[in-house]
């Protein structure tokens, strides 16, 4: 082998060992290159910086793990706490209801304790107490009852009526007040006196059309609250019809009593609500009249069923003669409230023809006739003169006189104050109506303008107790009768209702009781004085005047009386008949168990009217 190839041999491995070499360094050179370049050239500011910023997110992340540990400290303890407030509520429900139930258990105890020694009372009083005393105690208490409901009765009856008269005031209240915002303000002085005739004249037709416009509305708002009445009255003709028909065929007195106490608010009710409707009183005068006796025909059987009475047969057939004319009442209303629409309403308003009245003008001409039956006397409800003669003469008193008046006239009632409230037309008779004020409540008066006397006076406080008979009350009516000025006045009927004696007067003169001349006087029979009197018709056919001479004995016009009637007494009277006025015999007797009043003609000898007198537990004559 040459020394060349072995060098060169030598020299290419030497190269390649040398080859190797660099190519470690280089890449151990290459691999350190940047660790060197980068501490080289990091500034120590920025790293500092980098670890401060370290520190505080490390400081920041640890502040919201302890925040949010705290939250769930605070859950926890506020759900702890939540835990044992309820846990406290329930325990003191528990003890509540633990203590309302030993209260209840100790009530329930002296209930019983008390309900032992009642019956124990009971049964010594029952042993000691006679059948009588028995007897009385059962009527009293079921009079007791009867007195109460009619009482709650008439308080819902008040409520109600007091409630739509505080319903028709807010109405006129929101009227006033309407009108009163819409009211055209006024001009300057110095506007007005360049305003031209042409628009003055403008202003003025709108005024007037406004005001036209603000009178619609009115009447159209007074339509609406009488067809609302009208609607009332259908719906208590409805209720009479459904309790007529049970008291037609019941004979449970406890049931009879429930039925004809509303049978008797109910007929009260009809009643206001007649007065109140938009129609001449000549087309609802029988309607008025005969819902009038209904409820006073009710309630007389009403005490006779409660005092433990039987109805009688007239009372029975008085039940289904109510109930025939109620039925055809019902059907003409049911037809009216179906076609009646608001122009009929405002058209009966104004006095017009419409529906409305041709409908209570066939029911007051063709349906409705009072029977000729008697509860409270004979010719109690009778008004013939439309003029009050007697007072033509007299002076006529302004407001400020009747106040005196009435001060003067009811001093013995301790009046505390009496207003004058307005004036009022009673069957063309101009009157006073007069608010007289107690330390008990208030009163109500009319004084007529003429002559200013009592024509009304009613006192609305309850007797709820009996401490005067009969015969006293009549002691005390006519004692507050002549304090007033009716002179020779004489009773010719009482009846009681409760607590209430109910006393007619008619005129006496020469032994001649004129029946037209009435005055009607209400006593309270707890304390004994006067509460309500009704003289209207007193004052309107009051005169001076001659009943003449019967040309007939009273023998004969006894032969002229049915001699199934067997008279008890009889006298001369005045009656009212056919528009004008009749010398007449009255006969007074009964036939079975019925009673009559028969008058005979003392000129002509004829028989001119009888009644049949229904509640004659509570009614009698005086003779």
């Amino acid at each position: 082998m040459s020394k060349k190839e072995i060098s060169s041999g030598a020299e290419k491995a030497e190269n390649l060992t040398r080859k190797k070499s660099n190519t470690k360094a280089n890449k151990a050179k290459k691999n350190a290159k940047p660790a060197v370049k980068n501490t080289a050239n990091k500034k120590p500011e920025k790293t500092a910086a980098k670890a401060e910023k370290k520190v505080k997110a490390a400081k920041q992340v640890s502040e919201k793990k302890l925040k949010k540990q705290k939250e769930r400290e605070q859950k926890k303890l506020k759900a702890a706490k939540l835990k044992v407030e309820r846990r406290q509520a329930r325990l003191e429900k528990r003890l509540q209801h633990r203590q309302k139930r030993l209260e209840a258990i100790a009530a329930f105890k002296q209930k019983a304790a008390e309900r032992r020694e009642k019956r124990r009372e009971r049964r010594d009083m029952l042993k000691q107490e006679t059948k009588e005393a028995r007897i009385q105690r059962k009527k009293e208490e079921r009079a007791a009852k009867v007195e109460a409901r009619v009482a709650k009765h008439k308080a819902a009856v008040a409520e109600r009526q007091a409630k739509r008269e505080h319903a028709l005031k807010v109405k006129a209240e929101k009227r006033a007040a309407n009108k009163e915002k819409q009211k055209t303000p006024g001009f300057g002085g110095w506007l007005a006196a360049v305003i031209s005739l042409g628009v003055t004249s403008l202003a003025l037709g709108t005024m007037l059309t406004f005001g036209w416009m603000n009178m619609n509305g009115m009447q159209a708002d007074m339509a609406s609250v009488h067809t609302q009445s009208l609607y009332e009255l259908n719906s208590i003709v409805d209720n009479l019809d459904t309790n007529l028909s049970k008291a037609r065929v019941s004979n449970s007195s406890n049931d009879q009593v429930r039925i004809l106490s509303d049978i008797a608010v109910e007929s009260e009710m009809a009643e206001v609500i007649l007065e109140r409707l938009p129609v001449d009183t000549q087309l609802t005068q029988n309607m008025t009249s005969f819902v009038n006796k209904m409820g006073d025909s009710a309630q007389s059987m009403l005490y006779a069923v409660a005092n433990g009475k039987k109805l009688t047969a007239s009372q029975k057939a008085s039940l289904e003669y109510m109930y025939d004319m109620n039925l055809e009442m019902k059907r003409v209303l049911n037809e009216l409230t179906a076609t009646a629409s608001a122009k009929d309403m405002l058209k009966a308003m104004k006095g017009k023809e419409c529906n409305i009245s041709a409908s209570f003008g066939n029911l007051e001409n063709n349906t409705i006739e009072t029977p000729k039956e008697i509860h409270d006397g004979p010719f109690s409800d009778s008004i013939k003169k439309v003029s009050a003669k007697n007072l033509e003469a007299l002076e006529e008193i302004n407001a400020t006189r009747a106040e005196e008046l009435a001060a003067k006239y009811f001093e013995d009632y301790n009046l505390t104050n009496v207003r004058c409230t307005g004036e009022t037309v009673a069957e063309q008779l101009e009157c006073y109506n007069l608010i007289l004020e107690t330390n008990d409540g208030e009163m109500m008066a009319q004084l007529s303008k003429k002559g200013g006397k009592v024509v009304m006076f009613n006192s609305y406080k309850d007797c709820n107790s009996k401490n005067f008979s009969v015969e006293r009350c009549i002691d005390i009516a006519q004692d507050f009768l002549d304090d007033l000025g009716f002179d020779d006045m004489k009773p010719v009927w009482t009846s009681e209702n409760g607590t209430t004696c109910n006393l007619n007067f008619a005129y006496e003169d020469d032994d001649v009781v004129f029946y037209p001349d009435m005055i009607k006087v209400k006593v309270c029979e707890e304390r004994g004085i006067v509460t309500g009197m009704e003289g209207i018709s007193y004052v309107l056919n009051h005169i001076d005047r001659n009943a003449g001479k019967a040309k007939i004995s009273e023998s004969q016009a006894k032969s002229a009386v049915s001699p199934l009637v067997e008279i008890k007494a009889s006298r001369l009277t005045v009656i009212p008949f056919e528009d004008n006025e009749a010398l007449a015999y009255e006969f007074y007797g009964n036939y079975g168990d019925q009673t009559y009043y028969v008058y005979i003609d003392a000129k002509t000898g004829e028989e001119i009217q009888i009644f049949t007198v229904i509640g004659t537990a509570q009614g009698k004559a005086l003779m």
